[in-house]
């Protein structure tokens, strides 16, 4: 894994099109949440940093489920990262309960065209598809026990940072300009098909 931060896309920008296969059969695209706010998450299965808030992930979606769209989408290399297959989303989402549409960006083209760098990545858009927020779930992370192994008991995650944005868009005002970057797996680019904003952090 190498740790990664946020590429923290500029705010205004205008949420970038897509239309992507969802686990349960549908093709979603972005046109169908015109009018309404829209928030756009970068996860996977099997990244440590995703499972870390993967509870409150639910609980924040479900919570606004009927203000705002909602999408998850999935962009890692699945032949190199079978745990991240379309198969394996399937069984994510029935797993977690996850009621929002998960989506898969097999040639990682919509995750480029977001800038998109990690998991969890999260790009948060106003009524008009304009970015209002970028970057992390909350301040929390995982601890690192060991290769593979960790545990989130110490810190777990409440989505605060999130939720404050959104309240902020329902309210008619903008969320606060500090935003902080998220900071998890990097994207597991398609050998060759790294963008060029692709970098970790040591």
């Amino acid at each position: 894994m190498a740790l990664t931060e946020s590429t923290m896309l500029g705010l205004g920008s205008k949420a970038p099109e897509f239309s992507l296969p969802a686990t349960d059969g549908r093709v979603i695209d972005k046109g169908q949440f015109n009018g309404r706010p829209l928030l756009v998450m970068f996860i996977c299965n099997h990244c440590p940093y995703v499972k870390h808030l993967a509870g409150q992930l639910k609980s924040v979606a479900d919570d606004y489920a009927n203000r705002i769209g909602v999408v998850g989408i999935q962009s890692n290399d699945t032949e190199n990262y079978p745990e991240d297959s379309f198969e394996k989303m399937k069984e994510e989402v029935e797993r977690r309960g996850y009621r929002f549409p998960y989506l898969i960006d097999a040639d990682q083209n919509v995750a480029k065209a977001y800038t998109a760098a990690c998991t969890p990545d999260f790009f948060l858009f106003d009524s008009d598809h304009c970015l209002a927020y970028r970057g992390r779930f909350d301040e929390t992370r995982p601890t690192r026990v060991k290769s593979g192994v960790y545990d989130s008991t110490n810190s777990p995650a409440s989505g605060s940072e999130l939720r404050a944005a959104i309240e902020a868009l329902l309210a008619g005002k903008r969320p606060a300009e500090k935003q902080f970057p998220a900071m998890g797996c990097n994207i597991k680019w398609i050998a060759g098909n790294e963008p060029d904003y692709y970098s970790t952090v040591k």
